[in-house]
């Protein structure tokens, strides 16, 4: 079996593992520097570091890596740890590096208007696969995302119909209105996406988060959704727009410590509170712009 083979098939099925590779050898060991094995999501294997203790101990540390997404080096000495020797005190000592093999992120941005193009580029080039979709095929189109993995022009809810967004996946929903923006975070949030953004301010977050609540959704699935989305860097333009979301995006991808802001706020029945009430009060469903993106809303 090939392992750089099973890697891609992993990556290909948006699956993960972790790659343990024997970096540094000393003395006698029960395999050989550069020998790798593959430790699959669902908890096979290919290749092998040299069986026994040492491999199970491996294994385990391939699946706390594969869940953190961070690297991480072991060392066993083989002369003194007694726990080795079930046919493993060869005498020698060994250091194996185990890395995460983790599938390509692939961005779902719903709406294809000015910010959405240029969201694709950036994400593009910050290693995101995208997948673009809209009902306007005039905006959705190969000229305008020439190198997006799907561009998808129909009905948002025949698209979200045959969608399957996995773990890895992340959404930002752009759409030119605010029931379109409702229809696919009704969606999204029930979704084991890892990252969802909806572009607007937060008087218009609030009334799509209390329509969807009043249809029975829990308030908990809103805790994960970023909105107002992006960091807040002053960004006006739709270039500098795409630039607070990918750098919003990539905060998640790579587990920043410092928290992302989000909408926990939401949480807790805050939307009974007084200032809650007060900004509902001036929401318009139909004018409101959002604050995120220059113009009006038919010009995301």
């Amino acid at each position: 079996m090939d392992i750089y083979e099973e890697i891609v098939k992993l990556r290909r099925a948006g699956r993960r593992g972790a790659l343990a590779t024997i970096v540094g050898v000393r003395g006698s060991i029960p395999s050989f520097k550069s020998a790798k094995m593959l430790v699959r999501d669902d908890g096979s294997i290919a290749g092998t570091v040299g069986g026994g203790c040492v491999e199970a101990e491996v294994w385990q540390a391939a699946r706390e890596a594969m869940d953190a997404e961070k690297p991480r080096t072991l060392s066993f000495d083989l002369n003194q740890d007694p726990k080795y020797d079930t046919g493993l005190v060869c005498g020698g000592t060994l250091e194996i590096f185990v890395e995460p093999v983790l599938p390509q992120p692939t961005l779902y941005i719903f709406g294809a208007g000015h910010v959405a193009r240029e969201l694709y580029k950036t994400a593009a080039q910050a290693g995101f696969d995208v997948i673009v979709a809209d009902d306007r095929e005039m905006y959705a189109n190969r000229e305008r995302f020439p190198e997006a993995r799907e561009v998808i022009a129909e009905d948002f809810d025949h698209a979200l119909a045959r969608l399957s967004p996995g773990d890895s996946a992340y959404i930002v929903i752009a759409t030119r209105g605010h029931r379109d923006d409702m229809r696919v975070l009704r969606w999204a949030v029930q979704t084991p996406a890892r990252y969802i953004g909806m572009i607007g301010s937060r008087r218009k977050a609030i009334a799509i988060f209390r329509n969807l609540t009043a249809e029975g959704l829990s308030p908990e699935l809103f805790e994960r959704v970023h909105s107002p989305v992006g960091l807040d860097i002053g960004a006006e333009s739709p270039e500098e727009i795409a630039v607070s979301i990918v750098a919003e995006l990539i905060g998640v991808r790579r587990r920043a410590e410092r928290a992302l802001p989000h909408m926990s706020w939401f949480h807790k029945n805050r939307l009974d509170s007084a200032e809650v009430q007060n900004e509902l009060a001036v929401v318009s469903d139909d004018t409101e712009s959002c604050s995120a993106c220059p113009g009006s809303a038919d010009e995301k």
